[in-house]
């Protein structure tokens, strides 16, 4: 059965740091892209970095210069290292993997960025 877990979310004060990870499992396909989406409070689903099977990423204007996303391809596993975090980053964070058949999702990791 498909699955992507993540983990590494929490509660971290404004200019912190979390490093997110999402391990992928039970998908039969090739992995063409891997991304992290986020939701904040009364806020839709936003996408907030990607990155393809070559490596080429892709970040939202929000979050770049702050956020770096990697992959381990061997692994089937992305990261997602957050610096300088502000309050506006609290949200869910929601993995995501595209291959030529479908989508999968992950459940979610809760980030919180407060004092």
């Amino acid at each position: 059965q498909a699955q992507l877990a993540e983990s590494g979310g929490g509660l971290v004060q404004p200019g912190g740091s979390l490093r997110l990870s999402c391990a992928a499992s039970g998908i039969g396909f090739n992995i063409n892209v891997m991304s992290w989406y986020r939701q904040g409070p009364g806020k839709e689903r936003e996408l907030v970095a990607a990155i393809r099977s070559g490596g080429i990423t892709d970040y939202s204007d929000s979050v770049k210069g702050r956020f770096t996303i990697s992959r381990a391809n061997s692994k089937n596993t992305v990261y997602l290292q957050m610096n300088n975090l502000k309050p506006e980053d609290t949200a869910v964070y929601y993995c995501n993997a595209v291959t030529s058949f479908g989508g999968y999702w992950g459940q979610g990791t809760q980030v919180t960025v407060s004092s």
